[in-house]
């Protein structure tokens, strides 16, 4: 088994894990973190192709940035005031409905090929890099203190009292 296939191996059970923690778990504080935990495993697998940029967009844009937004999300609707059960009736439906996928994407998986031979194919990051720090410097910062504006006034609106 070479280093590269035991990342990759790595790095889908990371996803697959992180996937049926979502899935499984009944707290969404929880469920928001398996999420991360799954993305950071995609991220995994985007350097193992050799994406490099992909795995950093995936680390930055949906481990960082939409897993706030769902953290952010869950303080600002108080889940205490809503109240009533969280569970449908229809979950064994939905378990036949994702075993039902499961055996079709795995057939898929099991039929397909391992390309042998990637290339590495755009610009390298270093380079992206250089020109995210000094052409688009500017918006850049300022995205980023629209950012921290946001995270300031969640956690005002969130706290006890936030609203007098």
């Amino acid at each position: 088994m070479t280093p590269s296939l035991f990342l990759f191996y790595a790095a889908s059970a990371l996803t697959l894990g992180g996937g049926m923690g979502v899935v499984a778990t009944r707290n969404v504080v929880y469920a928001a973190l398996s999420l991360l935990a799954s993305l950071m495993g995609v991220a995994g697998i985007y350097l193992v192709l050799f994406a490099e940029f992909l795995a950093l967009v995936q680390v930055l844009i949906y481990g960082g940035a939409i897993v706030i937004v769902v953290l952010f999300a869950l303080m600002l609707t108080r889940l205490r005031e809503l109240g009533g059960p969280m569970e449908h009736r229809q979950w064994p439906l939905a378990l036949v409905g994702a075993l039902g996928l499961f055996a079709v994407l795995a057939a898929a998986i099991a039929r397909t090929g391992v390309p042998q031979g990637l290339e590495r194919m755009g610009p390298p990051v270093a380079k992206v890099g250089a020109s995210l720090f000094s052409q688009w410097a500017v918006p850049f910062e300022a995205a980023s203190v629209l950012l921290l504006v946001a995270l300031i006034g969640a956690i005002v609106l969130a706290r006890p009292g936030g609203r007098d």
